[in-house]
């Protein structure tokens, strides 16, 4: 059983004429165009600039951490009372979780800043272009 094709009859010529399209200047596109190509540009550079930063802070703290694991193996393995190692490795120990929670805290805050910037870059050109639209759309129409 042979099919036909119900397309093949159609004027598609006709049928793109009959449609109302807006008229789009093109000058004002090229220019949108252009600004979400600057505005991504700037989020990346936002992002790469944020997160540079974090990496730098964290190999700062991982030499800080060395040095500090340093200090405290210097210190147990001094002669001494064995109850006393006890005690300064329960505080060493608890001074280095507090210290982590707080790493912890001011890399997270660095990364959600970053974030935010970039977000915040973005969204507002998308709203700009969304409201460049809306006049290219209402300026075609004729």
């Amino acid at each position: 059983m042979a099919t036909t094709n119900p397309f093949a009859a159609m004027d598609f010529s006709k049928f793109m004429g009959d449609m109302k399209m807006p008229a789009v200047d093109v000058d004002k596109f090229v220019a949108a165009q252009k600004k979400n190509f600057e505005a991504l540009t700037a989020a990346n550079k936002v992002a790469a600039e944020g997160f540079q930063a974090v990496f730098q802070r964290q190999v700062a703290i991982a030499r800080e951490n060395l040095e500090e694991m340093t200090a405290a193996m210097q210190e147990l393995t001094a002669a001494g009372e064995p109850e006393v190692k006890v005690a300064r490795q329960a505080e060493l120990t608890k001074e280095g979780y507090e210290r982590a929670v707080a790493v912890l805290k001011e890399l997270t805050d660095a990364v959600t800043k970053t974030n935010t910037d970039v977000f915040d870059l973005l969204n507002k050109r998308f709203v700009e272009g969304l409201d460049e639209v809306k006049i290219l759309v209402k300026t075609g129409k004729k």
